[in-house]
């Protein structure tokens, strides 16, 4: 067998396919390169007018799912889409409910402004008007001549009383009392009773008429005091609308076109002649609160709180990082004043909501579901398309406390959710109206192919990188490299990862080592020496391990030859960095019933698809050397020093030869290492990691007394096209050091391993007598010829045995 020639340990990206010298000639991405489908899915979903059609962009993280849809959005956005200010205004009707006014962009703010020049204004003119002699003079005549009408009126009942030999006395203010003369001084009870009978009928017969008459004459002050109170509020009518309406009637004409704003400018004039005293009161109140809520000095219920303001005609991209239920969907902030909680609509606070309407707002999926309420709500205002703010403490608590109800705002919203596959099924799975509120799903793709295009145009994508970043530019080498490890990243020759974080990280650390060294351009030696930086900060744990093998701690051959013995190999992963290690496999057998004993399942070491690996295993040695005749030999496998749990199949092929090994006697080579499943019929099949599991048997052979050039590792044929094997390698085996062998079915590495051909059988299923095949149905024969005289002896020695 042959080892795998250089060019196909390696493939390199050939300079002649880079058509520049550094990325400066390239023009950068505007798109995330190899995301087409989720690009489309993205663009057909933003397309679609309707409800729930908002995106859940699946793939895992550092894909680059947040800037492709920022990207995407950046010049894909429909400019003509009108966006607009929300404001909530006092609703002088209904105080608890405030109003929502809706204004084109911008226009929220300037109807803030307005607002406050008109109250700044009408703060320092109602007093000064109010209090000034012109006024006070007005109203002190309308107070006179209501006062002097009144006077007269009730004069005329005195005059009548007295005449009658009544007085008419006021006892409190509206209160009238008619008192029985006795010359100058009122009747006592005791002189009263001392008039005869006739005089006392007399008397309050008189009472009883004036009475009547006072009766009419109070109706007619009270028609007057209201008389006087309308004629009062007219004078203040009158005098405010000196002072405010030309200016409110210049703010109708200038928001003429929003009949929503015009309407609450008509009723600020209204109530402005209610609430005079909001204006003429000199107390603190107003201050206190104003200061607490960080507003100005002004009449709260005239204040215009503009939750949401465009400075321009942009559509809101909105993304939202922390998704608590007020952050997302606002709140109504509480003063206290005077050990009183107070709240009006001046205090209704914005969330990611309001913010986004109108356009699109970006979320991570597990951060909105593991805020609690926060996913009910969402799909609760999806489904409405309103956004209501709750009070979240209300919600939860039963308490009764007073807060404002404002108007729910309309809600038109795209949503972008970024999260793992795993989030998408479990929502799938469990809640019915996901599908129905997010039918569109952006899959990311982990990979793209690799062409001399492809290559290309990773390299603009190096190029936008690059320039997003501001790194240095990268000379020509410095891209091949980089998509030379993107395929290592991808674990295939004809494959580029997208994982895009990870390619920015390495711009960026070689970037740094670029400007330590004076650099002016990124070159192929920053870019190694970052990918050697980023490996030797990590490889703490890896190092322990081949310090246990150099120091003999943990037990490895790589000379010689050894009965049921392999090396095989294993990937330990540390947290992001992945290294191979030699494992031993050993095996025994010993006469038994046929079958295979795993340690590690039996002490529950073995996983699944360990434990599957070995039961093919099984029944791959019954179907060779079991199918007419039982077979006495069993055996054990275990993966010797091994103290945590074993998964995966990629041991099996190395546990079938240290099996074939110990049921033949045929010595394997130590020199060798191998890896690889197979399946029942013999076939070889790929595994992971073949990378990190050839590069842990190198170490190991470096190790252990360095390199004899018969050393090398047995892959599966189909992992050839996973090769991107370190520098230090290809160098070993381009000096003819270490080899590569791919096998595609197990006779091949049974033949390589144990220095004999494994043997085919002929028609009458006889193998070889020289091959290792052969050497294993001899010993099974034998063993069988033995049973079978052992039993014919047992016969004759007691004739009754059947």
């Amino acid at each position: 067998m042959k080892s795998l020639p250089l060019h196909q340990l390696y493939k390199a990206c050939v300079l002649k396919d880079l058509p520049f010298k550094t990325t400066r000639q390239l023009e950068p991405l505007a798109e995330i390169v190899g995301q087409n489908r989720a690009q489309e899915a993205v663009r057909f979903a933003l397309a679609m007018p309707h409800g729930g059609y908002n995106v859940y962009a699946v793939g895992r993280n550092g894909l680059g799912k947040r800037t492709m849809m920022l990207r995407y959005l950046e010049h894909h956005v429909d400019t003509d889409q009108q966006s607009h200010d929300w404001c909530y205004v006092a609703n002088f009707e209904e105080p608890r409910n405030p109003k929502l006014l809706k204004l084109p962009s911008g226009m929220g703010t300037e109807l803030k402004q307005d607002m406050e020049k008109l109250m700044s204004r009408l703060v320092k003119m109602i007093p000064q008007t109010f209090e000034g002699d012109n006024f006070l003079e007005r109203a002190e005549s309308l107070k006179n001549e209501y006062g002097k009408k009144q006077e007269d009126e009730l004069e005329k009942v005195a005059e009548q009383a007295k005449r009658k030999n009544v007085r008419l006395t006021i006892t409190t203010p509206g209160g009238y009392r008619l008192v029985a003369m006795n010359g100058e001084e009122p009747h006592t009870a005791e002189t009263f009773q001392e008039l005869s009978e006739d005089e006392r009928n007399k008397f309050e017969e008189v009472i009883n008429k004036l009475e009547k008459k006072l009766r009419q004459a109070v109706r007619k002050l009270a028609d007057w005091e209201q008389e006087y109170a309308e004629k009062q509020q007219a004078l203040n009518e009158e005098t405010l609308e000196d002072i405010s309406g030309h200016q409110i009637d210049d703010l109708v004409k200038k928001y003429s076109d929003l009949p929503d704003v015009v309407e609450h400018l008509e009723a600020i004039r209204g109530d402005l002649a209610e609430n005079l005293d909001i204006f003429l009161d000199d107390d603190d109140e107003q201050a206190a609160i104003a200061y607490a809520s960080l507003d100005k000095k002004m009449p709260r219920r005239y204040l215009v709180n503009v939750i949401v303001h465009q400075k321009n005609n942009e559509v809101p991209v909105v993304v939202e990082d922390n998704p608590t239920y007020h952050n997302l969907f606002g709140y109504v902030e509480n003063v206290t004043y005077k050990g009183t909680v107070f709240t009006d609509f001046s205090l209704i606070r914005p969330g990611s909501l309001h913010k986004a309407n109108g356009g699109y707002l970006l979320m991570d999926a597990i951060k909105v579901l593991e805020q609690p309420f926060v996913w009910d709500g969402l799909k609760r205002a999806l489904r409405s398309k309103s956004i209501q703010i709750n009070s979240l403490e209300r919600e939860l608590t039963l308490s009764g406390t007073i807060s404002v109800e404002p108007e729910s705002v309309p809600l038109d919203v795209k949503m972008v959710l970024f999260g793992d596959r795993e989030t998408w099924m479990l929502l799938q799975e469990h809640d019915p109206e996901f599908a129905e509120l997010f039918r569109v799903t952006a899959d990311f793709e982990n990979e793209m192919y690799r062409s001399d295009d492809s290559q290309l145009l990773y390299a603009k994508f190096i190029a936008s990188l690059v320039v997003e970043k501001d790194l240095l530019h990268c000379s020509n080498r410095a891209v091949a490299r980089v998509i030379e490890h993107s395929a290592r990243m991808a674990e295939h020759q004809d494959r580029l990862s997208l994982h895009a974080a990870d390619i920015a990280n390495l711009l960026r650390e070689s970037d740094f080592w670029a400007r330590q060294a004076g650099a002016k351009l990124i070159s192929d030696t920053h870019v190694e020496r970052a990918l050697e930086s980023a490996k030797y900060r990590s490889s703490r744990i890896r190092d322990q391990f081949y310090d246990s093998i150099r120091d003999g701690t943990t037990l490895v051959s790589t000379s010689g030859t050894c009965v049921g013995q392999v090396n095989a190999l294993s990937v330990l992963s540390t947290g992001g960095f992945e290294f191979g290690l030699s494992n031993r496999v050993t095996a025994t057998c010993y006469y038994g019933d046929g079958g295979v004993i795993d340690i590690e399942r039996d002490v529950k070491l073995g996983g699944n698809l360990h434990s599957k690996g070995v039961m093919i295993l099984s029944s791959w040695l019954a179907s060779h050397f079991a199918v007419n005749d039982p077979m006495h030999l069993s055996a054990s496998l275990t993966f010797e020093q091994n103290y945590g749990e074993v998964d995966g199949d990629s041991a099996s092929l190395a546990e079938l030869v240290a099996l074939v090994s110990s049921l033949s006697g045929v010595p394997v080579r130590q020199d060798l290492a191998i890896t690889g499943s197979f399946n029942q019929f013999g076939e070889v099949q790929p595994i992971g990691g073949v990378n990190e599991k050839i590069e842990g048997f190198y170490a190991t052979c470096e190790l252990k007394g360095g390199l004899t050039g018969s050393q090398g590792v047995l892959i599966p044929q189909t992992n050839v096209q996973n090769l991107m094997l370190d520098g230090e390698v290809v160098k070993a085996c381009r000096g003819g050091q270490f080899s590569v062998y791919p096998v595609a079915r197990v006779e091949e590495a049974i033949t390589l391993l144990l220095g004999k051909p494994a043997g085919k059988a002929d028609a009458k299923g006889r193998y070889p007598k020289q091959s290792v095949f052969g050497i294993i149905q001899q010993r099974l024969e034998t063993m069988r010829e033995h049973e079978r005289q052992e039993h014919a002896r047992d016969e004759h020695k007691d004739p009754s045995i059947h």
